[in-house]
């Protein structure tokens, strides 16, 4: 369990395709903290550190997690968002993030304002009703209060302090990133269709 508040971003160094599924090689500041078998959020995506070595450490991706996310598009050099997992007894200064990615969306308009940044993103439909004006939302793992809900559009704006310590800055009109909706909001719509259903 996360909370979509970035602790520090990384360096994607190398990327090694086994079978069906992708190792990633990340550099970062806090790889002397990981251990093996912890759980750490790239972009908002729950990965296992399963090796390390000095600065790096190593992450596997599954094909379900390549198909629903944008590691796919993950090259050598990228920067991605990281996030360890909650502790008990510490405060919650995001939202309840899972680490698990509902989906991608697609940035259609970013927009500089006078000390802030504009974005919206656009998404798949079939997750309209997940999103509600000034609800939560995780995006490349930045848990994010959103404005001017459209049917399968969003809005957020990003505070000079989140736009230098995220890889906000290196996001542009079509660049793709992960989605996690909020996961009550997720619960209540599967509550209200199995009540259909009866």
């Amino acid at each position: 369990m996360f909370t979509g508040i970035i602790e520090s971003t990384a360096r994607i160094a190398n990327i090694i395709k086994a079978g069906t599924n992708t190792d990633f090689w990340i550099e970062s500041s806090l790889t002397p903290e990981f251990k093996i078998d912890q759980s750490v959020a790239h972009n908002g995506v729950c990965l296992t550190v399963v090796e390390i070595r000095d600065k790096q450490y190593r992450v596997t991706a599954v094909d379900e997690t390549l198909q629903k996310t944008s590691l796919n598009s993950w090259k050598i050099g990228d920067i991605v968002n990281l996030e360890r997992s909650l502790r008990l007894g510490d405060r919650m200064d995001g939202h309840l993030v899972q680490g698990h990615v509902d989906a991608t969306a697609q940035c259609i308009e970013k927009k500089t304002l006078d000390g802030s940044w504009l974005f919206r993103f656009r998404f798949d439909e079939k997750f309209a009703a997940l999103v509600i004006e000034k609800g939560s939302i995780c995006l490349n793992g930045v848990s994010l209060t959103i404005f001017n809900v459209g049917r399968n559009e969003v809005t957020v704006t990003i505070i000079p302090y989140t736009y230098e310590h995220t890889n906000f800055a290196q996001i542009e009109e079509g660049t793709v990133i992960n989605v996690e909706f909020d996961v009550m909001g997720k619960y209540l719509l599967r509550q209200q269709a199995l009540g259909a259903q009866s």
